[in-house]
């Protein structure tokens, strides 16, 4: 039997951007969250280097060279009035997050102490500058439990372990959202004047990722099946240090406090490609050049990975460290824990007596669910959707461009949480519930008899793992038009025999192997579409490097790209047909775009 509740506002996802949305929304309106984890389970707790701000506390900083840097980073396919606004609220979200409680590292004035990361420079490109508000090497863990505490004190609802499969959208008007209750198949409406997808990333698809297995894209391939565009799925960010092939992240903030990267010679081969910003260049710069390294046999030991060297000896005979001083150990160990300990822990090495290898993991999507400034989701290049909002990782705003610079994912979480969340108070305020469709749930409810009772000879975990290897393959770091046609060959070969999959749990109690078949559906739309973006985009933008087209191609390709589904069939479930393509202007304010060195 299907369970009804009403909100006046849906938040689908428990990470900073939802929990942040909550907060300010609650303020004057009914909400729920609904997570399929326990919101301090949500990714956002594993970001660990830190958050921009230009606060100025270590050195001189101002918001503009913030904005240069995010344009600049992003390759200018930036829309620059978003990067404005990120910029400057930045400054305002941070101080407001102190206030909340949140435990930032502090100067011995007690300021907020602030490190270097990639791409944040002082003077518009002229020097790296210590931007990244910081607590140790957990500040997104910290966001996350702050913010949770502000949502309890503030009595949001809490719908944990709820798998959201459809969002309810009639008349270009959003009602609410479809959910599964994973403890006992039990089928929820939630009805609702907005909703505000903020379910992060969909990295699964790749093989190596530093995404969790939770983060699958499921609410994002719900829009898209419900004639919502996806923009700029081409982009996605590869993170030049994941530990050597489990793909677990190593922060940029080691790399802040003095960590080098080391090719097999034993050289600092970061310094021929970036002399200005050397190992702190942005992250789709530095996954090239390890790559080119390892291409070109400098490997170490011939292989296919680098090392990156924590050790206080290196990092001061290279005068590496924050300003040139001297690091000592004590140092590290306190500014990088946790860092440390997943070397210790994963691979066996100590950092401070070993170098460690790493290797580029899939880590962010720039692309996703388009919106405006106040997360509002767009049907198409102007028309909004009447109650829909998106805020993270799964939206496009677009403040990342062609690629994420460092800590701008933190800041994108709690500038655009907060703005959407205080638009939504504000629409709720002088909105109706719309009607909800007469069985809402109807499509969920097939979709799931589907997968449970199918009697295929396919195998889900069979059909990830070759998508997995397929995406890791031909549309990794670097990309080119025979691998990517093969890509998605193979990609839509697998998406046919998905209808044919067959489970060995047909229970409705903590059913994972149901929901996990789900997702599958979710990443195999995904996959198709970031394959077939990519095979269009015939220029080398950030995190996508074409091989066949080396140059940046401002003249035909300075436009994000919005695919839309054209085929006819099931809501929910996986889509067939052509995708179609269309184009959306850059906004371009005070940035003209110019050659992207450093």
């Amino acid at each position: 039997m299907t369970q009804y509740h009403q909100f006046d506002a849906v938040i689908v996802g428990a990470g900073g951007a939802g929990l942040m949305a909550a907060l300010h929304a609650s303020k004057t309106a009914n909400v729920a969250v609904v997570s399929k984890l326990y919101p301090t389970r949500s990714h956002t707790g594993t970001a660990q280097g830190g958050i921009a701000a230009a606060l100025g506390n270590m050195e001189p900083d101002s918001w503009e060279w913030h904005m240069y840097d995010t344009v600049k980073g992003g390759d200018y396919l930036v829309d620059q009035d978003a990067a404005e606004i990120l910029a400057r609220d930045a400054i305002e979200a941070i101080i407001e997050l102190e206030h909340m409680g949140l435990p930032f590292d502090r100067t011995p004035d007690g300021r907020i102490e602030q490190r270097r990361f990639g791409g944040h420079t002082a003077n518009f490109g002229e020097k790296a500058v210590m931007r990244a508000c910081k607590a140790a090497d957990r500040t997104g863990h910290m966001i996350l439990q702050t913010l949770f505490q502000q949502c309890i004190k503030n009595k949001v609802n809490f719908f944990n372990e709820f798998f959201v499969t459809d969002v309810i959208i009639e008349d270009n008007v959003c009602r609410g959202v479809v959910a599964i209750d994973m403890a006992t198949s039990e089928v929820h409406v939630f009805h609702s004047k907005a909703v505000m997808i903020a379910a992060g990333g969909f990295g699964k698809m790749f093989q190596v990722t530093s995404n969790a297995h939770t983060l699958t894209g499921d609410p994002v391939a719900a829009l898209y099946r419900r004639g919502i565009p996806l923009e700029d799925m081409e982009f996605f960010q590869f993170h030049p240090t994941g530990i050597y092939k489990m793909g677990i992240l190593l922060s940029e903030a080691a790399r802040g406090e003095g960590a080098v990267f080391i090719n097999g010679k034993g050289e600092r081969f970061m310094e021929r490609y970036m002399p200005t910003l050397k190992d702190l260049a942005p992250r789709d710069i530095c996954s090239r050049y390890i790559y080119v390294e390892v291409r070109e046999g400098r490997g170490i030991g011939g292989k296919d990975y680098v090392y990156m060297d924590f050790r206080p000896e290196t990092i001061n005979r290279l005068k590496s460290g924050p300003g040139g001083k001297e690091v000592t150990r004590e140092h590290l160990e306190k500014a990088l824990p946790d860092i440390l300990e997943f070397a210790r822990v994963y691979l066996g090495i100590d950092p401070m007596k070993d170098p460690v290898p790493i290797q580029p993991t899939a880590h962010y999507a720039m692309g996703g669910i388009p919106t405006d400034s106040d997360g509002r989701v767009l049907a198409d290049n102007s028309k909004l959707v009447a109650g829909l909002y998106a805020a993270g990782e799964c939206a496009c705003v677009s403040v990342h461009g062609a690629n994420r610079l460092g800590t701008n994912s933190l800041v994108d979480l709690v500038v655009f949480g907060r703005r959407g969340g205080k638009h939504m108070a504000d629409f709720c305020k002088g909105a109706a519930f719309a009607p909800l469709p007469a069985h809402a749930e109807r499509d969920t409810v097939a979709e799931f008899d589907r997968i449970r009772h199918s009697r295929g000879d396919e195998r889900s975990a069979v059909l990830r793992n070759t998508m997995q290897k397929t995406m890791t393959g031909d549309v990794g770091v670097f990309r080119n038009g025979a691998d990517m046609e093969r890509a998605l060959d193979i990609i839509r070969e697998l998406k046919g025999r998905y209808l044919n999959v067959k489970i060995d749990d047909t229970g409705k109690i903590f059913n994972t192997d149901v929901l996990e078949t789900f997702e599958l559906g979710c990443l195999l739309d995904l996959a198709e579409i970031t394959a077939a973006a990519a095979l269009r985009r015939t220029e080398t933008r950030g995190g996508h490097a074409r091989e066949d087209y080396e140059a940046r191609d401002d003249a035909n390709w300075l436009n994000h790209s919005m695919a839309y589904r054209t085929a006819n069939g099931a809501a929910v479930g996986v889509t067939t047909g052509e995708i179609r393509f269309e184009k959306k202007p850059v906004v371009i304010t005070k940035f003209q775009p110019k050659e992207r060195k450093y």
